[in-house]
């Protein structure tokens, strides 16, 4: 632990991003039904969860080269506070329209994950880096744990229910942040010091990592795109049950980025457990389409999660390593972006796909994740380990 770093600072930010998680989590069983109550398709709904991707593609590097520049803890209030009027816009949401509008509010302000990696970063060392972004991962796994359980609770009083309240988690959780979060030491660079997009895709390995975050989020859209039609359509469920089964998912992440992921890690490495994680994911996409019975269908979704719960942190791991103290919030907004591009994409391919046939975007996933593994694969170890600072 760096001796300048407060015991306090890590549970504080896991604090407040876990409390983002869960807002985020509690919109995502609800927001296909949501749509669905107003006419979409899965086409439609693919163009309403694209315009959410679509800002945080365009704000992710955005906000981390500002973070750069005036400090972590300013973008992470403003972006706290965007989220939560972003949200109560959208519990309030009367059309497709203003759905629409209110999740490109959203995406604007929901693409702080690279600012939180960044600050991570900076109050980290790179022995205990895997560990410290395995729990980033476990954050995600109790915010998908807790805000589809939340959701599918409320759901019954309405669609726009859940949303409302988690509208008000994000405004609990910017007040929190106001008095808890600090400003973590750090290289403060000189603004010519800060690196360009350009400049940071110009080490081959960040670029390497981004192209296979790019196709694993690509790949991972293709489920939560269409799982909730899936499950409606040839099961019968509603916002409740897809919650829970969700809430499943989330609970075999967490359970392995929470506590697991260390020691795996010390084990076999980061390079392993990326490229074990998307094999275990693409048997399992190619599987979701032949489950005809709710049981089965249980083993393929339990196995994507083990997949993703070891190869997510993994691989964030291994491109924050690639970065320095001035080019963390570059770096992390780059390899932000990539996956922002997949969401921008993966969510119209998954609904035409879906409207085209129902299997199709499992297979389609199945086959990105072949190719993540491929790439994987062939990582020079060269490009898995951390890069040199100049001195």
């Amino acid at each position: 632990m760096p001796a300048d770093r407060p015991k306090s600072t890590l549970p504080i930010l896991f604090s407040i991003v876990i409390v983002d998680l869960i807002g985020f989590g509690i919109v995502l069983p609800i927001l296909p039904f949501y749509a669905d109550a107003y006419g979409a398709s899965a086409t439609v709904l693919g163009l309403l969860l694209t315009c959410y991707a679509a800002m945080q593609f365009v704000f992710a590097p955005i906000w981390g080269r500002l973070s750069d520049r005036v400090g972590r803890r300013p973008v992470m209030l403003v972006t706290i506070a965007g989220t939560g009027a972003a949200l109560l816009l959208l519990g309030l949401a009367d059309s497709l329209i203003w759905l629409f509008i209110a999740r490109i509010l959203g995406g604007i302000f929901g693409a702080n994950i690279s600012v939180a990696t960044a600050y991570l970063s900076d109050v980290t060392e790179e022995g205990e880096r895997t560990r410290w972004m395995g729990m980033i991962g476990a954050s995600f796994g109790v915010g998908f744990l807790l805000g589809p359980a939340i959701g599918g609770l409320l759901s019954p009083y309405g669609y726009g229910v859940p949303m409302l309240a988690a509208a008000g988690m994000a405004t609990v959780n910017f007040v929190y942040a106001c008095f808890v979060l600090k400003e973590p030491a750090r290289h403060l660079p000189r603004e010519s010091d800060v690196p360009r997009p350009r400049e940071v895709l110009a080490d081959p390995a960040v670029r390497r990592l981004c192209t296979i975050n790019f196709i694993f989020t690509f790949a991972v859209c293709q489920l939560e795109t269409t799982f909730a039609y899936l499950m409606k359509d040839r099961f019968s469920y509603d916002a409740m049950q897809v919650a829970f089964i969700l809430v499943f998912m989330a609970f075999i992440t967490m359970s392995i980025q929470g506590g697991a992921i260390r020691g795996l890690a010390r084990r076999f490495g980061e390079k392993t457990l990326l490229v074990a994680g998307v094999a275990f994911m693409s048997s399992a996409f190619f599987a979701i389409p032949w489950m005809y019975r709710v049981t089965l269908l249980l083993l393929p979704l339990g196995l994507s999660a083990v997949g993703r719960a070891i190869s997510q942190p993994s691989l964030m791991s291994m491109v924050s390593l690639r970065a320095t103290s001035v080019t963390r919030g570059a770096v992390m907004g780059g390899f932000q972006s990539a996956s922002a591009l997949a969401r921008v994409f993966g969510p119209l391919a998954a609904g035409a796909l879906y409207d085209y046939q129902m299997g199709a975007p499992y297979l389609l996933a199945g086959l990105l994740m072949a190719v993540a593994f491929i790439a994987s694969s062939v990582l020079p170890a060269s490009e898995t380990s951390a890069k040199a600072v100049p001195v």
